[in-house]
Order: C-alpha cells, then sequence, then structure tokens
C-alpha cells in the first residue's frame, strides 16, 4: 500500500480514535440542537446538519432537534402581501400572522427537517410544542401578540420518542390556556427543552463562529466562558440583539442543570461532530467554570442583526 494511502487511513484511525472518549461520555445522554440560521436554509449544509444528527443517534447520542423559521415566515407574509413589523427585535404576531407560522413552521420547515433526516432511515419524528400540550406558554406582551414565552414543559411525548428509537424535530410554537397557539422563540425553547429534558448539552447553531470579545477582530473569538460571565454579559448589556437570546437560553439551561453550552457557526460543514466528539471543538463553550477574559466595557460582544421569530 502506497505510504499516502496508509497515512490518510491513519489519520481516520485517529479521528476515530479521538471520539471514543466523548461517544462514552455522551453515549445514552440527550443533546438538545438550535437548528437555524444559514445551516437550516442552505440544501447542502441541511443535508451536512442532518448526517451529523443521525451519525450521533447511531454512536448512541439521542439528539434532540428545535427549529424556528424566521426567514420564510417572512418571505411568505410578503407573498401574501401581510404587513411585517418587528418590536425591540421580536415578530409581532396576530392571529392571521399566527396562521403563517404555524404554516411555515409545522408545515414545511418541520417536515423539510424530518425528510432530510430521514434520507437515512426511519429515524426523525415531527412534532410542535402544540402536541401533546409538550410546551405550555403565555403571552410575552400586548405589543406583541400571540408571541408566547414558556411556563411549563411536559416532556412526556419527547421522552416516548426517545424511548422508541426516535429524534424528534419540534416547531417552536407552544399552546396557551385560550386554546390558541403561541409563537415563541426557538433559542429560548431549546434551552428550556434542554433543562426539562436532563440534557447533556445544548448547542446553538448560527452564522457566526461564537461569541466575540470585539466582533470586529475576528481574532477574539471566546472559546469558552463561565456562567457567571456570560451572566454578567446579560446584565451590563453587551450582547448584540442577534446573540441576546441564545446566551440567555445557554444561562437558562446551566442553572437548570445542564452541563455545558455552546453556540456554533453552522455554516461550517460537521461543525457539530467537530463540537461533540474531537478534543478541540469549536465555537463558544459555556460551562459551569473555567473561561477565558472578557471585553472591556465598551465592547459588544455577539454579531448585529435582529432577532426573527
Amino acid at each position: 500500500m502506497r505510504s499516502d494511502v496508509m497515512q490518510h487511513l491513519l489519520a481516520k484511525a485517529a479521528t476515530l480514535t479521538e471520539a471514543l472518549p466523548w461517544i462514552k461520555r455522551t453515549w445514552g445522554r440527550i443533546v438538545v440542537i438550535k437548528y437555524g440560521g444559514s445551516a437550516m436554509t442552505d440544501p447542502a449544509l441541511r443535508a451536512s446538519v442532518a448526517e451529523d444528527i443521525v451519525l450521533m443517534k447511531l454512536v448512541g447520542v439521542n439528539p434532540v432537534i428545535v427549529h424556528g423559521g424566521g426567514p420564510d415566515i417572512t418571505a411568505y407574509m410578503e407573498r401574501l402581501g401581510m404587513p411585517v413589523e418587528f418590536w425591540q427585535g421580536l415578530r409581532v404576531t396576530d392571529d392571521a400572522a399566527m396562521e403563517v407560522v404555524k404554516m411555515v413552521l409545522v408545515g414545511k420547515n418541520n417536515k423539510e427537517l424530518v425528510s432530510e433526516i430521514n434520507t437515512h432511515g426511519r429515524l426523525a419524528v415531527g412534532i410542535s410544542g402544540d402536541d401533546a400540550k409538550l410546551i405550555s406558554a403565555q403571552q410575552m406582551d400586548p405589543r406583541l401578540g400571540r408571541v408566547g414565552e414558556v411556563t411549563s414543559i411536559d416532556t412526556t411525548v419527547v421522552t416516548n420518542l426517545i424511548e422508541d428509537g426516535f429524534i424528534p424535530v419540534i416547531a417552536s410554537v407552544g399552546s396557551g390556556d385560550d386554546g390558541g397557539s403561541y409563537n415563541i422563540n426557538a433559542d429560548l425553547v431549546a434551552g428550556a427543552l434542554a433543562t426539562a429534558l436532563h440534557a447533556e448539552k445544548v448547542i446553538f447553531l448560527t452564522d457566526v463562529d461564537g461569541l466575540y470579545a470585539d466582533f470586529s477582530d475576528k481574532d477574539s473569538l471566546i472559546s469558552a466562558l463561565a456562567l457567571a460571565e456570560a451572566e454578567d454579559l446579560i446584565t451590563d448589556d453587551k450582547l448584540a440583539a442577534g446573540m441576546l437570546p441564545k446566551v440567555a437560553a445557554c444561562i437558562s439551561a446551566l442553572n437548570g442543570g445542564v452541563e455545558r453550552a455552546h453556540i456554533l457557526n453552522g455554516t461550517i460543514a460537521h461543525s457539530i461532530l467537530l463540537e461533540v466528539f474531537t478534543d478541540a471543538g469549536v465555537g463558544t463553550m459555556i460551562t459551569h467554570e473555567g473561561s477565558l477574559g472578557l471585553a472591556d466595557d465598551d465592547t459588544y460582544i455577539g454579531y448585529e442583526g435582529e432577532v426573527t421569530l
């Protein structure tokens, strides 16, 4: 056998060996993945994420997927001639807009993700937070209409699916006491669900590499952050709007008993596998202890942009 071929094979073997302790650590555990950004809309990236999710399942991890679909909702509302309005970064959702939200999230995005995963076998089942009263919600603010916040989670349907060998794929809507549905930020749903399921970790896919000490300096990526430092970012108003719900969800999950929270760049192929099964990892990891330093008081951490439900 040629030496270059042998070196290539040895490199593959080394990668598998490196993954072994991480597979042992996460075997049988739940990992909640918030799926969004370009990884959800770009066909090649969507296929890459599906491969990662399937591989996790096949080596004994129990992935649970939570998704939103803000860009698609906006596109469909504009196509229907409906007004698109945001208040403090959140979509104003009247009854008519809520119908479109459910149509897009439950009827389109959810089914597309399930189909992508199921190209690899009979693996995924799509549900929404309305199903089996999985997510109960209440109105966040009257000015936002049917935008909700999570009040409680009943994990019965999710744990049943996991026990039956399936990957739950969950659209981020919830049910209210009035019998109607609420549009809920998918980041916050993922954090709350990770807590309720006693997950090993929660992963947030986005379009940037993670948290930066200075977003204009791409060498200032913060690889690790302590929970207390993450809480300070919220208190000191040092997060750009697009990153605020992700960090808030990380904090909520860790305070609820989740061991690790990760913010990853979903535009990097197989970023989930790099984070979960390698020593180096990618993105920003938030844990209860141990971190790199923060930026000075004038620096915002994160990226620019609105939070779109």
